[in-house]
């Protein structure tokens, strides 16, 4: 039965078809449940009413009654901005608009009211709005009982059509009157009751239309409550029902590859970390299911090792194993490193990218197939449909956030059950993300470092100190070691000024001028032969800088390499600052890290300088960066972006999402396919909101 929630938002009152076409367009309102979910991103006191007279402050918003006059355009032929002057018996205030220039020339009448609200901005030590929102007054709004009023985000497009903010809200309470007995609860009893939550129909009234900051209050907290049950519902249900239902080759053995290795050939002795993450891995094997793991390791704390471990125990169960790196340079370095690893002992290794031979291609889908290749380590060339193994039993994905999930998807196609899968990564994940972006994945963290290693030193330039810096690179290079200086850009951009690889290239040779020192380039718009040439004078102490773009960001391990400089280090997030800097660090050396930006800098820009000066621990730049950057989209295929939840936020609600998923799970553990009548409407609406969404959590 359709729901009159499912209704298209044309047929509310106040919409119709070209509005509807509108707000499809800017803001994916189709149906009135959209309209209902479309949640105010603040409220205002909608009893208070300021004088242009009281504006003393640019960091709170306003709302003023008054006229507006003085309307003035500024360019020619073309209208680059608008002003005007809104007053009240206090005084006046500049307007300013830069956008919807057309429809602002002829919005306002002389000698009529307004309602404005908006952030004052301060230009020339005097307060102005720029892009307030503007509404005809009307004494009839400011009624008794309703206090606090909704606001809105709309768009320019929006506003010319009618639907600025105030407009969207009524538009919201016309909907609440009609559909107020047509919200149906969708937690069971025993839920909002253990809870303490508020019925449903009830939330979305006092979410909208609150009369007081305890009903707002109330309603939040239930409507974050759903939104997290949800989902957590969602990835949590995919994931007991994927280790219920999907079959995995089990690995029961652990024997000569293995035992080999561990025996003779292993240059080191393993972490405490790096043991207790192979016996967790080796229970996953041996279970029956396939595993779907998440290992995440810092820069440097010994993934890759464990990586080959873990294939050797696929090769002594007779089956192959493939990792998947997101670069060619990725690829080649633990193509490099693994077989110096595995050099005696008789184990066929293989690499496969878009830069290999025809020829040898061949040879490698001819020896995948008969199984003669045990080990293929490649790119994003490994998912091809060519690529056909005789028995793949793992797949570990390096830097896997570097591969859309649908890429990663097809690994599970090249068996008759799917490979085990191992995913990996340097970037630590904050808590609130492990929770939700990987919450249907078992997890292992290599929160250890290798004994010796010494912390690298990070030091915050500004541009003036240019010729301490060289000075510093020009010790070190006499003291035997190698040096990265990294560039945000390849060549001279029209938008950006800045110093780009290309011109810094040129500086350097002047700098360090040959013979006495050698000077290789790296950036992605090289051949792969060109790339590789490069890239393999420095391996062998060939060259003393090497100047690259964030190509080298992973799989670049030279122990040598003792100093990383970045230019414009304000230019990167601080999770690509840290990859950088943990190309360093990687001998017994002190290594430094050396952070170059100009004295004009944002207050996020400063906040990442000195939290990458401040520390060498992952996990806490993860949580920096989160706080800073804010969480990308946890479903589905894309990548970047804000995450969908709509009232929750992964900063502040860490302590709720852990009691909510501890919550789904009890559930699931007691009903896991949901069929008891006390679970009901939430079966029901699970499928609802989740009927269209392809189950991506299986792929990892």
């Amino acid at each position: 039965m359709i729901s009159l929630l499912d209704t298209k938002i044309e047929f509310l009152k106040g919409v119709g078809p070209k509005r509807a076409a509108f707000l499809n367009k800017e803001l994916n309102i189709f149906t009135f449940n959209d309209l209902l979910n479309y949640f105010p991103f603040r409220h205002i006191d909608k009893s208070r009413i300021y004088k242009v007279s009281e504006i003393v402050d640019d960091s709170i918003y306003y709302q003023l009654v008054g006229k507006v006059d003085n309307v003035k355009s500024f360019g020619s032929p073309r209208i680059t901005r608008i002003t005007a002057s809104f007053t009240d018996e206090s005084g006046s205030i500049e307007l300013v608009w830069f956008k919807g220039l057309k429809w602002i020339k002829s919005r306002f009448i002389c000698q009529q009211k307004y309602l404005l609200f908006g952030k004052a901005s301060v230009f020339n030590n005097m307060y102005n709005f720029v892009h307030p929102d503007i509404d005809d007054y009307n004494p009839e709004d400011f009624t008794q009982g309703e206090s606090l009023q909704g606001v809105y985000y709309s768009t320019e497009t929006l506003k010319t059509q009618g639907l600025g903010s105030r407009q969207i809200a009524k538009l919201i309470k016309t909907l609440l009157f009609q559909v107020k007995d047509h919200i149906q609860e969708v937690l069971p009893k025993y839920i909002l009751d253990n809870e303490v939550l508020t019925q449903r129909a009830e939330a979305f009234w006092n979410i909208h239309l609150p009369a007081g900051t305890q009903d707002l209050n109330r309603s939040v907290k239930r409507l974050k409550f759903e939104e997290y049950f949800f989902f957590q519902l969602q990835i949590l249900h995919n994931k007991k029902n994927r280790e219920l239902y999907v079959k995995g080759y089990p690995f029961k053995v652990v024997g000569s590859y293995f035992n080999d290795f561990y025996a003779n050939y292993l240059p080191f002795q393993l972490t405490e970390a790096q043991k207790r993450v192979i016996k967790e891995i080796r229970l996953d094997l041996g279970s029956g299911m396939q595993m779907n793991r998440l290992l995440q390791g810092d820069v440097g704390s010994g993934k890759t090792i464990v990586a080959l471990m873990v294939m050797l125990i696929a090769l002594d169960n007779g089956f192959q194993a493939a990792l998947m790196a997101p670069t060619e340079i990725l690829a080649n370095q633990h193509y490099i490193s693994i077989c110096a690893l595995l050099e005696k002992m008789p184990v066929e290794i293989a690499l496969l990218t878009g830069s290999t031979k025809a020829k040898h291609r061949n040879i490698i889908h001819e020896n995948l197939q008969n199984g003669k290749l045990q080990i293929l380590i490649g790119t994003h060339a490994l998912i091809e449909e060519n690529v056909q193994f005789h028995h793949l039993g793992i797949t570990i994905i390096d830097e896997q956030h570097r591969f859309g999930v649908a890429q990663r998807a097809r690994m599970q196609e090249k068996n008759e059950y799917p490979p085990h899968i191992l995913v990996m990564t340097a970037t630590p994940i904050p808590r609130t993300l492990a929770m939700t972006q990987y919450g249907d994945l078992n997890q292992s963290r290599i929160d250890e470092l290798p004994p010796g290693r010494k912390p690298v030193e990070t030091i915050h330039l500004f541009q003036n100190q240019r010729l301490k810096m060289l000075g510093f690179i020009r010790k070190q290079i006499a003291a035997g070691r190698q040096i990265y200086i990294v560039y945000p850009l390849i060549r001279e951009s029209e938008k950006l000024d800045l110093i780009h690889l290309e011109e810094g290239y040129e500086s350097l040779l002047r700098d360090f001028p040959e013979p006495e020192y050698r000077i290789c380039m790296v950036h992605g718009q090289m051949k792969a032969a060109d790339k590789d040439f490069e890239m393999q004078r420095f391996v062998k102490g060939q060259a003393h800088i090497m100047v690259a773009t964030t190509v080298i960001e992973v799989g670049v391990n030279i122990s040598n390499a003792s100093v990383m400089v970045i230019e414009h280090a304000d230019r990167f997030g601080l999770s690509q600052l840290h990859q950088l800097r943990g190309r360093v660090g990687r001998g017994a050396d002190q290594s430094y890290c050396l952070l170059m930006t100009d004295f004009k800098l944002t207050g996020e820009a400063k906040s990442r300088m000195a939290t990458m000066v401040r520390t060498n621990d992952g996990f806490e730049i993860a949580e920096v960066d989160l706080q800073l950057r804010g969480p990308g989209e946890t479903q589905g295929t894309r990548q970047s972006g804000q995450l969908e939840f709509k009232l929750g936020n992964l900063l502040q609600d860490e302590n709720l999402i852990k009691n909510i998923r501890g919550l789904v799970n009890q559930l699931l553990d007691v009903d896991p396919q949901l069929l008891r009548p006390e679970n009901q409407i939430t079966k029901e609406h699970f499928e609802k909101l989740f009927k269209k969404t392809f189950d991506w959590s299986r792929v990892s």
